[in-house]
Formats: C-alpha cells, sequence, structure tokens
C-alpha cells in the first residue's frame, strides 16, 4: 500500500464507536498491519476539564480532531480514527445552533477513504458528561447522515452488536481495501502521502 489508508467511524453518542475503534485496530494488526488508532478528542477534553465545551471552543477541538488524524496518516499503513470533525459539526448545530463548522468539517470528511455509520441498534448507555441521552441519538444521525450527503461522502453502515459489528465493518473495510488495490494511483489525491 503506497498511502496510508483512512477510516473514520461516525455516530451519535453511544452506538459503539470507541469500542468499534479499538477491536478494528486490534483486528487489522493481527493480520500484521501497522495500524494507528486516532483516539476521541472531545472525550479527553470533557475527561481533562469536567465539562462538555462551550460554543467557542468547538473549532479547536474539531482542528485537533483533524491533525492527529492527518499527523497519525503520516507514518501508518492503517489509520483508524475513532471520529471526526463531522461530529463536532453535528453536536455544534444541535447545541449550539451553530452551522459555522460543517464547511470545514464536511472538506475535511471527503479526504477520508473510508466513512463507517454506526447504526442507531445498541442500547443507550450513560458516559458521564458526554452523552445527552437517548433522545438526541436520531437528530445527530440525520445531521451527519445530511452532512456526508452535502459532502458527497459514500458510507457504509454498520450494525449489530459484539462480534457482528465488527465483523460487519472489517467486511467494509476489506472490500474498500481490495477496490483500491484494483485501482491505479493517479496521484495522491487525499493530501497524504
Amino acid at each position: 500500500m503506497s498511502r496510508t489508508f483512512v477510516v473514520a467511524l461516525l455516530g451519535a453518542e453511544s452506538t459503539g464507536k470507541t469500542t468499534l475503534a479499538a477491536g478494528i485496530g486490534a483486528a487489522l494488526s493481527t493480520r500484521g498491519l501497522q495500524v494507528t488508532l486516532v483516539t476521541e478528542v472531545l472525550r479527553e477534553f470533557c475527561i481533562e476539564y469536567g465539562r462538555t465545551p462551550r460554543q467557542d471552543e468547538q473549532v479547536g477541538i474539531a482542528r485537533e480532531q483533524t491533525r492527529r488524524i492527518d499527523s497519525a496518516a503520516k507514518d501508518a499503513g492503517i489509520v483508524v480514527a475513532d471520529t471526526t470533525a463531522l461530529m463536532i459539526a453535528a453536536y455544534s448545530d444541535l447545541v449550539f445552533a451553530d452551522t459555522g463548522l460543517y464547511a470545514l468539517a464536511e472538506a475535511e470528511q471527503v479526504r477520508i477513504d473510508l466513512t463507517l455509520l454506526t447504526a442507531l441498534d445498541l442500547p443507550w448507555q450513560a458516559d458521564g458528561l458526554q452523552r445527552d441521552g437517548a433522545h438526541v441519538q436520531r437528530p445527530v444521525d440525520a445531521l451527519v447522515r445530511a452532512a456526508l450527503e452535502r459532502a458527497g461522502v459514500p458510507f457504509d453502515i454498520v450494525s449489530g452488536s459484539g462480534p457482528s459489528r465488527l465483523a460487519s465493518a472489517l467486511a467494509s473495510i476489506d472490500r474498500a481495501l481490495a477496490a483500491r488495490r484494483r485501482t491505479p494511483p493517479a496521484g495522491d489525491a487525499s493530501g497524504r502521502s
């Protein structure tokens, strides 16, 4: 593989993104692939500051998420990102009625090789400050889908629980990697090398 392959997980709260990202990373590593996992900056922010971010802090969190993905893509064979700036944009829209982050987030999402959207088929679970409740899952899912559609970003839906959810994600990744191997490189359109 000549350039880093980046797979990103998007989805509403309590849809298993963090668990799934770790599972994907472990499964790909057992295949002998070099994998870097990019963790969720928003989660780290909430833990460090003991609160959710203010509206004016959203853009910094989004930019840091993108910076970490780009940094990881310089060295890894495969990057697994537990969310992207697009999730920050969706929550900024939902919580603050601020749509200003979408342009940046959608442009960055276009650069992702494979976008996986987690289905709303897991029971909602509390997770400290970061989660608002099951009532926000459908609105967030709708905002994310609308942003992906605006940006023209295709995505695969990952569903099921436990091993079947992981198998669903890995099947999508395998298809994307196989398609990439069949497509001769036409330069690095993503800006990553």
